[in-house]
Formats: structure tokens, sequence, C-alpha cells
């Protein structure tokens, strides 16, 4: 013997049931994986470090040309300032990674 059609309605709630697991399913999953902070400081740590690696490259660079006397910057050797410069630029670009 054949089988009854299904209603249009009943079909519709199931589908509906179906949908609703789903999504109860998801937010379950959610709630259990830890969600990563929000990443905002990244672009503006990023633009800050950068700016101050370049600017002290540029500062030192001009300063020893010119035989300018900056306290700290100008006791250092040569080579300190450098890899505090390029250090600085090294870690922008390190933060550049976590930027999404």
């Amino acid at each position: 013997m054949p089988e009854s059609k299904v209603r249009k309605a009943a079909a519709g709630k199931k589908k509906q049931a179906a949908k609703d697991e789903r999504a109860e399913t998801r937010a379950k999953e959610q709630r259990a994986t830890a969600a990563p902070g929000s990443r905002q400081w990244v672009l503006p740590a990023f633009i800050t470090l950068g700016l101050l690696g370049v600017l002290w490259l540029v500062v030192y660079y001009i300063t020893a040309s010119v035989g300018i006397y900056i306290p700290v910057m100008s006791d250092m050797d040569g080579i300190w300032n450098i890899l505090i410069g390029m250090g600085a630029l090294a870690g922008a670009f390190a933060l550049a990674t976590l930027w999404k």
C-alpha cells in the first residue's frame, strides 16, 4: 500500500527543526572553543613601532653626520643604534603577522 504524501506544513516544520538543531550544535561548539581576543591594537602598534624604528635610524644618521650630540644616542656605538632601529622595524613586521 503506498504511503500518503506529507503535507507542506509538516515538511516545513521538519526542515525548521533540523535547522534549529544544527544551529544549537554550532552554538555549543563555538562556546566550547576559546574565541581569540580582539586584534584592533595590532595596526596602531605596527605603525608606531615601524615609525619609531625609522625615526631612530634617521635621527642617528643625521646627528652622526652633522656632529650634533644627543645624550643617549651619541653615547652608544653606531652598531647599537643601527640594531635598535632595525630591531624596532623587525618587531613591527613581526606584529604585522598578527594583523587580520
